[in-house]
């Protein structure tokens, strides 16, 4: 484990699997604080900043959905990984829409769990700061800022489509496998992933839409180009 324990904000409203996670993820060496609905947590949030964060969906008083959605507003930018028996395609994306950066469905195996977690704060800690723009034809890429600026104003992007846009941008004008995407921003590349995958490659290209020169091309059996 690492020297530096990992803060966890831990957010079950079933106390008694919370009271579990919370006992052996400090075993593991984070140090986890727990909240039992989505109000509490954003209300511990403002109070003790976290470096990663676990949320169920179905909670009391504010469900995972607002709970993620608030706390990106308030300009939390930590990774969050939803922690819920919901696993309908719809449920994904949806939270990857209000901007979660993974999803674990129950029942699951607590090795996982920690490896995702592991994965997550790394990847914060392995961020470039130097990525801050990325231009192609007539827009330019702000991947902190989750937005594209174009001839006809800027475009918000979720979470999750930011995500797969950096990774394309950084390999501009090459392939990029389905399977690194999918391993890296989903954890895993089953064909219930890849739908998701697919999703988001569609929305990227209506938002790219208005500039001909600049297309994202699907490179069938291997993966994706972001052309221009």
């Amino acid at each position: 484990m690492n020297e530096k324990k990992i803060n966890l904000l831990l957010v079950e409203d079933e106390q008694m699997l919370a009271e579990i996670l919370s006992d052996t993820l400090t075993d593991k060496g984070f140090n986890v604080r727990t909240a039992y609905d989505g109000l509490s947590a954003l209300e511990r949030w403002r109070k003790e900043r976290a470096d990663v964060i676990v949320t169920d969906v179905m909670m009391p008083k504010m469900d995972g959905y607002s709970l993620v959605k608030a706390l990106r507003a308030e300009g939390c930018d930590v990774p969050i990984l939803f922690l819920t028996a919901r696993s309908a395609t719809e449920d994904v994306v949806n939270g990857f829409e209000v901007g979660a950066n993974d999803f674990l469905r129950k029942p699951f195996a607590i090795d996982e769990l920690i490896a995702r977690l592991n994965a997550l704060a790394g990847r914060k800690q392995r961020e470039q700061p130097s990525e801050r723009l990325f231009s192609f034809g007539s827009y330019e890429f702000y991947p902190t800022e989750s937005k594209i600026h174009s001839p006809r104003g800027n475009i918000s992007l979720s979470a999750r489509e930011a995500q797969v846009l950096l990774r394309l941008c950084r390999n501009m004008n090459d392939t990029v496998s389905a399977e690194s995407l999918l391993k890296e921003l989903w954890g895993d590349d089953s064909f219930y992933n890849l739908r998701s995958l697919n999703v988001f490659i569609s929305r990227l290209r209506k938002h790219l839409e208005e500039d001909e020169s600049v297309e994202i091309i699907n490179i069938r059996g291997v993966g994706y180009k972001l052309k221009c």
